[in-house]
């Protein structure tokens, strides 16, 4: 595996590569809050086969630039930053797997820039999240839903939800919210209760190593979490600016997997969403999707041999 920084739309991206110079480009996007390691697993089983595995660092996150301004992390800056990603290494076709935000940003870069892609291959986050109507601010909604502690919503409090953090400390974070797995909202009370007693040990799943975390928290330790969470703060600016693709198909062969543990998939209408009409009817070339049983949210990590198979029998019929 080798490490590069790729210059584009502005900032240097860090990317982990693996995989014949040659070989199809398969882009791995990772999503909140991990890290282009997010895809150790499948990088060298992509390269095995013969493709070119490509995993950027998001801006923000990692070894790539983060620059300070929320405006700075907006849906068309990453999509511009993917592009730039891809442009450095290839002119064809590009396959993409995103997981998380990085799913949600490759339904962006299917829906602006689909003569980019080959074929996509999204985790966790269905097109359910989507544009929509830019009169309905996405937050309102999850207020209504879930109250001002819902995750994203706390997100919002610039300065106040980075002070939390590190008064609760960064190994500690990192270890509480890989840890999650139950399919009820995340919810981040003021109180700071959601963190526990400093002095209590959060075991690991066997998914998820102590060098694992020790790696995620000494990237994190350099730059906290202030980028990840930008991304959050512009949900509405992002339906806002998507805006004109209201209603736009993703015309891209598609494979969608989740697990049935994920609290994406036991969001108000998600279910209805993956299972009913409208998803095919948004995203034509859909596939059957996946659930996979007894599976929480980080997917990739936690099946990472059998989300390498779903990639590759797939991206393998084109």
């Amino acid at each position: 595996m080798e490490h590069k920084t790729v210059r584009g739309n502005g900032i240097d991206i860090h990317v982990a590569i693996q995989g014949p110079s040659d070989g199809p480009v398969v882009l791995l996007i990772h999503g909140f809050p991990t890290l282009w390691y997010s895809w150790r697993h499948q990088i060298p089983g992509l390269a095995a086969l013969g493709y070119r595995a490509v995993a950027p660092d998001l801006r923000g996150y990692g070894d790539s630039d983060a620059p300070p301004e929320v405006s700075s992390y907006t849906c068309f800056h990453m999509v511009s930053d993917l592009i730039a990603v891809i442009s450095a290494l290839t002119e064809d076709k590009v396959f993409v797997v995103g997981h998380d935000w990085g799913a949600l940003l490759a339904w962006y870069l299917c829906l602006c820039r689909p003569d980019k892609v080959k074929a996509l291959v999204n985790l966790s986050v269905p097109f359910f999240f989507g544009p929509k109507d830019p009169t309905v601010k996405p937050l309102d909604r999850m207020r209504k839903f879930y109250g001002d502690d819902f995750y994203i919503c706390r997100f919002q409090e610039v300065g106040a939800i980075e002070a939390e953090i590190s008064e609760v400390g960064i190994e500690r974070v990192v270890r509480r919210v890989l840890t999650y797995r139950s399919p009820r909202p995340f919810i981040l009370p003021k109180d700071k209760s959601f963190w526990g007693p400093k002095d209590e040990t959060i075991p690991l799943p066997s998914w998820l190593t102590e060098k694992d975390v020790a790696y995620y928290v000494s990237k994190f330790q350099e730059k906290s979490f202030t980028g990840g969470v930008n991304y959050y703060r512009n949900f509405d600016r992002n339906n806002e600016l998507l805006g004109p693709w209201v209603g736009c198909k993703i015309q891209v062969p598609t494979k969608f997997a989740i697990g049935d543990q994920d609290l994406v998939y036991h969001f108000p209408g998600a279910k209805e969403y993956i299972h009913g009409p409208k998803f095919k009817e948004d995203v034509p070339l859909l596939e059957e999707p996946v659930v996979m049983e007894g599976v929480a949210h980080f997917i990739n990590q936690e099946k990472p041999q059998e989300i390498l198979q779903l990639i590759v029998d797939f991206i393998s019929k084109f």
